[in-house]
């Protein structure tokens, strides 16, 4: 042991350097970045433009400096002499392997950034392709202190079998960690199958497909991280979008990509992707399959060209003395001279008003029996304006609507759902009906952004935010006169309150890529991470491929896990019709949280119930990961809590670290988390925040150290691929809990 321990005594003092480089870093773009800030929006607007990117580069910088502490170098590449160059044709013997890239003053490489192409041996050497290396060890510390180490020795000789998972002592070893309620990164371990996946080419939207356990997740956020990387200059000013199933999974995920050394992604659920908008409400499923239909792209066309109605008789009025007619036969016209245009409802309004009113000139012309001059007419038309019958007759003619009363409209009032939804049932337009000004839906969002995208801007509302815009400088301006006459801020520089109020928007102005589209609707971004893919409607994916006009996306999921009616059970029906042949599949084929017992129960319930489960490996056995207890109906809630307590006893630890769940059918869900919540009040209250209690749904995506599982035939019930998602929860333990028969699969094999 004496040459292990002189071994991480030198691993310490490389990684010590390398903290130490890292500090100075941080403080110099901490330093850089009040010097910006302390400067101000002084000088001209390129001036001031500058600053702001200026502001902006530094914030992201420290952010990123700042968000890499843990595990700054997790990996070393022992290199083979005619391997060992750098870039500039430096030798280098070992290379160091991180989170970010470092150099030193002479910009000499101490730190290699994994996502960078001299990492790429440390996921993809082998013994049959070691690349060079000659030894790839896994550096294992906590903080900043080296523990341990783990090494790969690569043989070159060919009759050395390829191992199945490469760094094993250092992946099963992070397996075996307890969960803290956020996803880790896998940087450290990521296997080769999975490495392929991350350093895809970006073009195109490429499909991860995997059982539970494989990993999808984790592989599809440093597929993030590398493009943002490699891709640096497409993506920083159009960003990259996540989109994850439920708030509490993106809670979950939220510490990966800084911890990658990434910040400036938008991290949204389906439910959040209009700005101001944010829900978590459900429809039933029956009604979220019908919203979630293909055809509402036609039924929401149909709706906004109702609002453009033609009158079925002439309407008079008199202006200045002089009798004039709207027409009907003038109103179609401008209604089609609009719609010719191509633009969104609200936008081509400003086309049919002003052809209406040149119609009504003319006619006003005929009557005075001569043509005005510019001027004069200009007088007429503004009068024609403000004539309160022209402008009703005008507004029922061409309504001006936003997607908000579009939609309520529709479901509010039966008669408009029918009119524009001929291919709805009664019995399906009634499922539809609901009250004028009900919250809105998760199944609403994408019907909204359809509605968004044939409506466009109301006129109104854009010269309201021009107002807004102006009252606010005005007020900005007036509280800088305030300052200053207070005597605030004095100095030997004269600074006027129009600075002053310059600066205080200056301060507001500065944001990053991803702030901007994250508060724009219409954003279009370099590349889309979906996860939970399968769960998506056929309006969903319409929205979002709305955001990707590129087709840049990393879609993951199981089809295998699919519980939305609506949702996705084979890739090319559901991703054909809108991203055509555009998109590729990659299938992961080994699970690495999921212990082999649990896995096999999985695949065999999967297969007696005929879901499409993607074939695993289980990459560990784990003994007693699989634990049955039958017991009576009335003692269920007992058995369920004294499984808890055991649980919560082996594996949640003092330090924050261990996560439980238990995981129930839907109606079960509040029975079960009452008799849990009050029984660990009474035995171990300082287990209640790493003990969760959640049905199948809510769990998907999750992992939990130990998962109890309840009344397993009940989740069945509700679906097969509910049941297959809530067995494949737990990295150690699966403790199941019924009273009758076990659905199939659970008997041993």
């Amino acid at each position: 042991m004496p040459g292990r321990a002189n071994e991480i005594a030198q691993e310490q003092e490389v990684v010590s350097r390398l903290y130490q480089r890292l500090d100075t870093l941080r403080l110099r773009a901490g330093s850089r970045l009040n010097e910006v800030r302390l400067a101000g929006p002084a000088g001209s607007p390129q001036n001031r433009s500058e600053r702001d990117s200026f502001a902006t580069l530094w914030e992201d910088r420290a952010a990123k400096l700042a968000a890499v502490e843990d595990r700054l170098a997790f990996g070393r590449l022992d290199l083979a002499p005619n391997a060992a160059a750098d870039d500039e044709g430096q030798s280098e013997s070992a290379r160091y392997v991180g989170r970010i890239g470092l150099l030193d003053e002479q910009h000499r490489p101490l730190l290699t950034d994994w996502r960078a192409p001299a990492a790429e041996p440390f996921y993809r050497a082998t013994a049959r392709n070691p690349q060079g290396v000659v030894r790839r060890r896994h550096l294992v510390t906590k903080g900043r202190k080296v523990v341990g180490f783990e090494d790969d020795l690569l043989d070159v000789d060919s009759d050395l079998a390829q191992s199945t998972l490469s760094g094993e002592g250092a992946l099963l070893a992070a397996l075996a960690e307890r969960r803290t309620g956020q996803m880790r990164d896998i940087v450290a371990t990521i296997q080769s199958e999975q490495d392929e996946i991350i350093r895809a080419p970006m073009s195109g939207a490429l499909v991860v497909q995997g059982g539970p356990g494989t990993g999808k997740t984790a592989v599809a956020l440093h597929r993030a991280a590398y493009l943002l990387y490699a891709h640096r200059k497409n993506l920083e000013h159009s960003g990259v979008l996540i989109v994850g199933p439920t708030p509490a999974f993106l809670r979950f995920i939220d510490q990966v990509l800084p911890s990658l050394g990434e910040t400036g992604v938008v991290s949204k659920t389906i439910g959040e992707l209009i700005p101001g908008i944010s829900t978590s409400r459900t429809d039933t499923d029956v009604v979220a399959e019908l919203k979630g239909r293909a055809i509402w792209s036609d039924i929401l066309n149909r709706a906004v060209q109702a609002r453009e109605r033609i009158p079925e008789a002439n309407i008079r009025f008199r202006l200045n003395g002089r009798q004039l007619a709207i027409t009907p036969r003038n109103i179609r016209g401008a209604i089609s001279k609009a719609r010719h245009t191509g633009k969104p409802h609200n936008e081509a309004r400003v086309v049919f008003v002003n052809d209406a009113l040149h119609h009504l000139l003319q006619q006003y012309e005929k009557a005075l029996g001569k043509q005005l001059d510019p001027e004069d007419r200009e007088i007429v038309l503004d009068d024609l304006r403000a004539n309160p019958i022209v402008r009703k007759t005008l507004n029922i003619a061409w309504f001006p609507i936003t997607p908000g009363q579009l939609v309520d409209d529709l479901f509010a009032k039966p008669h408009r759902l029918a009119e524009a939804a001929p291919e709805f049932t009664t019995e399906e337009l009634a499922l539809l009906a609901r009250p004028k000004g009900a919250p809105w839906t998760i199944s609403d969002i994408p019907l909204l952004d359809e509605a968004a995208e044939l409506l466009g801007a109301d006129d109104s509302v854009v010269k309201e935010e021009a107002r807004k815009r102006a009252a606010e400088r005005a007020a900005a301006l007036e509280y800088a006169r305030d300052t200053l006459s207070a005597g605030v801020g004095s100095s030997m520089v004269p600074v006027t309150a129009e600075t002053l109020a310059e600066r205080f928007a200056a301060d507001e102005a500065v944001k990053t890529a991803a702030e901007h589209a994250a508060s724009d609707r219409a954003w279009t971004y370099g590349h889309v991470v979906v996860d939970e893919a399968q769960e998506l409607s056929p309006m969903a994916w319409r929205m979002l491929q709305r955001r990707v006009p590129s087709r840049s996306m990393t879609i993951v999921g199981d089809v295998a896990q699919t519980s939305a009616l609506g949702g996705v059970r084979d890739w090319a029906s559901a991703l054909d019709p809108v991203l055509h042949e555009s998109w590729r599949l990659a299938n992961l084929s080994i699970s690495y949280r999921t212990p082999a017992a649990v896995v096999e129960a999985a695949q065999r319930f999967a297969a007696a119930v005929g879901l499409p489960a993607t074939p695993m490996t289980a990459a560990r056995d784990v003994p007693g990961a699989l634990q049955i207890y039958q017991t009576q109906p009335g003692a269920l809630d007992a058995t369920v809590t004294d499984q808890v307590l055991r649980l919560a006893r082996e594996y949640i630890g003092s330090d924050g670290a261990g996560q439980v769940a238990v995981i129930a059918a839907t109606d079960r869900l509040p029975e079960i988390s009452a008799a849990v919540a009050e029984e660990l009040a009474g035995e171990n209250p300082t287990a209640l925040g790493q003990v969760t209690t959640l049905d199948p749904r809510n769990a998907k995506g999750l992992e939990f150290d130990a998962v109890v599982l309840v009344e397993p035939a009940e989740i069945m019930a509700e679906s097969d691929s509910n049941l297959y998602v809530a067995m494949t929860r737990p990295t150690q333990r699966l403790v199941v809990v019924h009273t009758g028969t076990l659905p199939p699969g659970f008997e041993p094999s």
